[in-house]
């Protein structure tokens, strides 16, 4: 399929107070926007075409959205602060926490905290709840820290599409719930 084909604008149908679409080129580059409740998102890049499949690379980072500004060894458990210029932003935050093959979420404090008091955790990564992305590691099994203090990057605004793919089918997109689309049938119509 050509990507002359597949270019052209298409809206989201069917999703009770979302607004997004796409606009795909012929230049294989594409744009895009969510608006949901409160929270705008974007994203640019480029696109492929492998039959029916659409891959979106976007211009960001997946899995970078926290950035640690300090960490290091302190008392006992593990501690996690996130630190933001809008303090509101700071609560929506989950931890996915590994010990060994168990896995647990965990959700930060109305002040952006959290603290496990149990024994040693292999991996923890932050995700977050308005902007939900690929999530990001701030512990890895060979880093031996407990305490991290993390802030938000400014790409958290945007979407990674790492991992979604698209199918087209008679001027549709459609693809599967996802990290920051949960929801069961979307479709993208092009207009």
């Amino acid at each position: 399929m050509a990507q002359t084909k597949v270019a052209g604008e298409y809206r989201l149908t069917g999703i009770h107070d979302m607004a997004a679409g796409f606009t795909l080129t012929e230049q294989g580059t594409f744009e895009f926007f969510y608006v949901y409740g409160a929270v705008d998102r974007f994203a640019q890049g480029t696109y492929t075409v492998d039959g029916k499949t659409i891959k979106l690379k976007s211009s960001k980072e997946a899995g970078k959205d926290f950035n640690i500004t300090k960490q290091s060894k302190i008392g006992k458990g593990y501690t996690i602060k996130v630190v933001a210029p809008n303090p509101m932003l700071a609560q929506y935050v989950k931890a996915i926490v590994f010990r060994g093959q168990e896995k647990s979420v965990e959700f930060v404090n109305k002040k952006g905290e959290l603290h496990l008091n149990d024994g040693y955790i292999d991996r923890i990564y932050l995700q977050h709840e308005l902007f939900p992305d690929i999530a990001s590691e701030i512990k890895s099994e060979t880093n031996d820290n407990n305490y991290f203090e993390v802030g938000l990057n400014p790409s958290l605004e945007k979407v990674s599409f790492k991992g979604v793919d698209f199918t087209l089918d008679n001027d549709t997109l459609t693809c599967l719930p996802n990290y920051f689309m949960p929801f069961e049938n979307i479709r993208f119509v092009k207009h």
